[in-house]
């Protein structure tokens, strides 16, 4: 490159715009990179303006599609000329193909192949690749396996825990599989508390029961769905009493139960339900 053609984005202004190429970030509409702020507008120095061409050199990476049409549809609304894949074959892989993968293997020797990078399929074409070329050792990993590599050979010796760590405010992997089922029932479903209060002794309702609901209805609009739960939990709590069960946390069991059976009969949705039960 001649001394002089790479200049700082702070120079833009400074330049003809018919002498500008901007090589920049976001083939693959990566919500915050460079192109996709310029193709929403929201970059604080460059912007797409009518006449603009955009070349989009790169082929979507299986379940990006959705981000990288969007980004097409934000450069065709601010008035740029994009050039895609699906229209011009621009684009060469940045994959190398078997051919080239044997050449690599049959200069390098490997004593030991572990293929890497691609989806599980990807790594098993390129093992049985290695293994027609005469490899003994080939070892597909997953995610997470140890392989020991000592001057006696290579065998796998163990897992490791790998995989997504979630940062949730000040905690870092504090949050287990348990908390996101139930994050994800929230926000699916909803929540549907039944609050209850019970004298030790008689086991008679001294209140309640009192419905609360969040994110299920709307409760002012589905008065005759509550007035019917408030049935189904009195209905229970008399079959608890007519047998006998007395523990709390049993009759939370067989509240929830019938409940979730009633409600997605009614409605064809499984909200949260948590009983609350206080005896005095």
């Amino acid at each position: 490159m001649p001394d002089g053609m790479l200049i700082d984005v702070d120079e833009l202004d400074n330049y003809p715009l018919n002498k500008i190429v901007l090589i920049t970030t976001g083939s693959q509409g990566e919500p915050m990179s460079a192109l996709s702020r310029m193709a929403s507008a929201e970059h604080k120095k460059v912007g797409i303006i009518p006449g603009d061409v955009v070349i989009i050199s790169a082929t979507p990476i299986p379940g990006n599609e959705k981000f990288v049409n969007r980004v097409i549809n934000d450069l065709f609304r601010q008035g740029a000329q994009v050039i895609y894949e699906d229209i011009d074959d621009i684009h060469v892989s940045g994959h190398a193909c078997q051919e080239e993968i044997k050449l690599i293997h049959n200069l390098t020797k490997p004593k030991y192949s572990i293929p890497v990078h691609g989806e599980f399929k990807h790594l098993i074409h390129h093992a049985k690749l290695a293994m027609e070329l005469g490899e003994k050792n080939v070892f597909v990993l997953e995610n997470g396996k140890v392989l020991e590599i000592t001057k006696d050979g290579a065998k796998v010796v163990g897992m490791v825990q790998a995989g997504n760590v979630l940062v949730d405010g000040l905690g870092v992997g504090d949050v287990g599989n348990v908390v996101l089922r139930d994050r994800r029932h929230l926000a699916q479903d909803g929540l549907f508390i039944v609050v209850l209060t019970i004298d030790s002794s008689t086991r008679d309702v001294l209140s309640g029961p009192d419905i609360i609901t969040r994110g299920f209805i709307y409760i002012k609009e589905s008065e005759p769905l509550i007035e019917e739960a408030k049935r189904v939990i009195k209905d229970v709590l008399y079959f608890c009493y007519k047998n006998d069960i007395t523990e709390p946390n049993a009759i939370k069991v067989i509240l929830k139960d019938n409940l979730r059976n009633f409600l997605f009969e009614k409605t064809r949705r499984n909200p949260m339900i948590i009983p609350i039960i206080t005896e005095i």
